[in-house]
């Protein structure tokens, strides 16, 4: 996910639209300071104009502007309550709101939507994303450590995403149930056939609905990036968990403690706020290795690898 909006949003004027097409023009060529004044032309003709708001206070943020820019973020949020072009997140970077909650589910909902029919490819040949294999080799190697086959009665795959990691776990498990925020990627995923149920949702409010000790095993390849709060979840998981199963997952990660948002808008957590929520909820990690799902610019992004049973 990066820095731009995940959607246009007309603004029912022709000619507020037309001075937010030049402004694009300007913003690809590098005039910021041009590009930034049309959008505030765009969105001064036409207020509820989301995606001028929205970018303007992006045009104006790499002008160093962080002031104004928030305010026009204010301003995209307020046109658009759904908040469907993420300017919750940022103003979350820019300090100017709660990192907690910052990330919209119609942000997250919008942005997959519209990657979906690229997402594969981009995110294994473009970023080297592995995550659902190192998800796969985590819980073989937990299972063997703890003597007992890689077999399982009833698996939940969270953020399921197009299917990636349902292909890997699908031949290990009697009944696999998928669910993901974007009704594209879910589509593409019941494509793949390989779970018994996908579902169109968000992942704790899903979880919810499961009846108690309903899965031994839930995975979450690199869904969690988009949660910061991982306590709710952790807790209704260790409900419809059944004691000894497993619950499988992936975080981006940083050096510190608790939570932070990073500059790509995605939430990382410090391996001792997973570790003490996992316990205050119910779990024993049993397998914690740092490593990274994928690349970005070349470099490989830190991550944790997690294989936690319910006690």
């Amino acid at each position: 996910m990066n820095n731009r909006p995940p959607l246009f949003l007309f603004s029912g004027d022709l000619i507020a639209d037309r001075r937010y097409e030049y402004a694009q023009d300007f913003a690809e060529r590098g005039d910021l300071a041009a590009a930034a004044d049309l959008y505030a032309q765009a969105a001064e003709r036409a207020p509820g104009f989301a995606s001028a708001w929205y970018a303007l206070g992006d045009v104006r943020e790499r002008l160093g502007d962080n002031a104004t820019a928030i305010e026009a973020f204010v301003q995209a949020r307020t046109a658009d309550p759904d908040d469907r072009m993420g300017a919750g997140v940022r103003l979350a970077r820019l300090g100017a709101a709660p990192a907690e909650g910052a990330m919209s589910a119609a942000y997250v909902r919008s942005v997959f939507d519209q990657y979906a029919p690229d997402f594969d490819r981009a995110l294994i040949k473009g970023l080297a994303y592995r995550g659902p294999e190192l998800l796969c080799e985590a819980v073989a190697t937990v299972c063997q450590q703890r003597q007992r086959d890689v077999a399982f009665r009833k698996a939940l795959d969270l953020g399921c995403g197009t299917g990636l990691a349902g292909e890997l776990f699908g031949p290990k498990v009697e009944s696999l149930e998928g669910v993901d925020l974007s009704p594209a990627m879910v589509a593409l995923a019941e494509a793949r056939s390989c779970y018994a149920a996908v579902h169109v949702g968000e992942m704790l409010e899903h979880v919810r609905t499961r009846d108690d000790a309903s899965y031994d095993l839930v995975i979450a390849a690199d869904a969690l990036v988009y949660l910061g709060d991982l306590e709710p979840l952790f807790r209704d998981l260790a409900r419809v968990i059944e004691p000894g199963g497993l619950f499988a997952f992936s975080v981006e990660a940083h050096d510190g403690d608790g939570v932070v948002l990073g500059e790509k808008l995605r939430y990382a957590h410090a391996r001792p706020y997973v570790e003490r929520t996992l316990a205050a909820c119910g779990f024993l990690p049993l397998h914690v290795e740092p490593n990274s799902t994928r690349q970005e610019g070349g470099r490989a992004v830190p991550g944790l690898i997690v294989v936690a049973v319910r006690e």
